[in-house]
């Protein structure tokens, strides 16, 4: 049955006027916030999405609406973990080099798969490392060849926030340090692992907001670009 919350030519009027440029402009399409939308609306952004064709992603999609996307996008893919959904279901064929996410423990999982698969459907190919956090260093020591591997390397932690100046210490590529609200109290929901990680002593760190997977994701997909020469240029 057809949402009587949306008509067609309606498009999105009093509700949103997507950004159909931003490809052409930026390199990388816009995506949908969907946390503090409604299902009616995230769907009727999804069904002008598909009228236009505009590869896009939705990001910090509830159950609600993941099914209202696709409803109107069957063949849009939906990542429970990440909260994601991409449309088309496929990632670009990847170009530029690749991108590593590690996620310190396994509580971080969800901001790691939503930095991962933003890393992909921009065009990078991306793997993901779990459960490598300080507290047991041989886990992320046991991990340097694929670490040196990276063109860029996302690290997602929260509790000390302490694994990013540990893995830029240890590599050559640029570190996105995306701090979670995983932790106990006195870890503020995340503002502790983010205050590490911006007071950190290893160069070459960047740092996103807290939970921030999506920023994070697209800051290394940007630097994965393009792949330096052999003689550094």
């Amino acid at each position: 049955m057809a949402d009587p919350a949306w008509q067609p030519g309606d498009q999105l009027r009093g509700i949103a006027e997507l950004d159909l440029d931003r490809a052409a402009r930026r390199g990388y399409p816009e995506a949908v916030y969907c946390e503090g939308k409604t299902a009616v609306h995230v769907g009727a952004i999804a069904a002008e999405v598909g009228r236009r064709g505009a590869r896009t992603l939705f990001t910090r999609a509830q159950p609600q609406h993941a099914a209202a996307v696709l409803a109107r996008l069957p063949d849009a893919a939906y990542d429970e973990t990440a909260r994601l959904l991409a449309w088309p279901a496929e990632p670009p064929v990847p170009t530029g080099g690749p991108v590593l996410v590690v996620a310190a423990g396994t509580s971080d999982l969800p901001v790691a798969a939503e930095a991962l698969l933003t890393a992909r459907h921009l065009g990078r190919s991306a793997e993901l490392v779990v459960d490598v956090g300080v507290a047991g260093l041989h886990r992320v020591l046991g991990r340097l060849e694929q670490l040196r591997s990276a063109r860029c390397i996302v690290v997602v932690a929260g509790m000390d926030g302490a694994l990013p100046t540990v893995v830029a210490g240890l590599v050559s590529a640029p570190v996105v340090a995306v701090p979670t609200s995983v932790g106990y109290g006195a870890a503020f929901e995340g503002l502790a692992p983010l205050l590490t990680m911006l007071n950190s002593c290893a160069p070459g760190v960047a740092v996103v907001n807290i939970d921030n997977g999506y920023g994070a994701g697209h800051f290394a997909a940007q630097v994965a670009a393009s792949v330096p020469q052999a003689d550094g240029s």
